[in-house]
């Protein structure tokens, strides 16, 4: 599903040059559920970021589903990303003039999807258990439904890779559970590729293996019984 080789991402401050992803390979199977933990400042967003296709690396190469997604150009990078790639961002970024159903369905408005968002949008909500929140817009929900809508916006393209970056950092335990076992559930269900970036030991317990990041560069951690 996803091969990595030499990535390397740099970045200047001032006069000085930090290496924020420092040739880093990684291989992940298809239908793997991988966790990538490490503290603040170890390279884990930049990581996803680039994986993603958001940033550009400085070296190295990726390749998603035997697609050399590196080597696309911006436009081409877009595309394949909105079909195959599905992207949890830690930060909440719905559209506030959007209400949750148009939230969910951006990604098929943006793919210009001839066939009607409508059954996709409705089997989301109803499988995230946020059915009764269609027609709300953002500043009405809390935060445990934002994450929920944010989730079913990444799966609204059925993507082979789903990627979440913190995903739990600003849920109590109860709804980190529930973020969690989502997650298990669509990866069982689906066979969805999913990589979690967090800080958050307590999570590891959901998933395949674990990986810890640390200065740019990987340790390993081991697989989770």
């Amino acid at each position: 599903m996803l091969e990595i080789k030499g990535l390397t991402k740099t970045y200047k401050r001032g006069e000085k040059v930090v290496t924020a992803v420092d040739h880093v390979d990684l291989t992940v199977k298809d239908g793997e559920f991988l966790h990538i933990i490490g503290h603040s400042g170890s390279g884990k967003s930049t990581l996803l970021s680039l994986i993603a296709g958001l940033l550009t690396a400085d070296s190295g190469t990726i390749n998603i589903a035997n697609e050399a997604f590196s080597t696309l150009g911006d436009e081409e990078r877009a595309i394949f990303r909105n079909h195959n790639i599905g992207i949890v961002p830690q930060m909440p970024t719905l559209l506030s003039a959007l209400n949750v159903f148009d939230n969910i369905a951006l990604p098929w408005y943006l793919s210009k999807q001839n066939e009607d968002a409508e059954g996709r949008v409705l089997y989301l909500l109803d499988e995230l258990g946020i059915s009764d929140l269609k027609d709300a817009f953002p500043h009405t929900l809390s935060g445990g439904e934002i994450r929920r809508v944010l989730i079913a916006r990444a799966l609204m393209m059925a993507p082979k890779l789903l990627l979440a970056d913190e995903p739990t950092s600003d849920l109590d335990p109860a709804k980190t559970k529930e973020v969690m076992e989502l997650f298990q559930r669509i990866n069982q269900k689906c066979a969805t590729t999913l990589i979690v970036v967090t800080h958050e030991y307590d999570t590891l317990s959901y998933g395949d293996r674990v990986l810890e990041l640390a200065s740019g560069k990987f340790k390993e951690k081991g697989i989770i019984s």
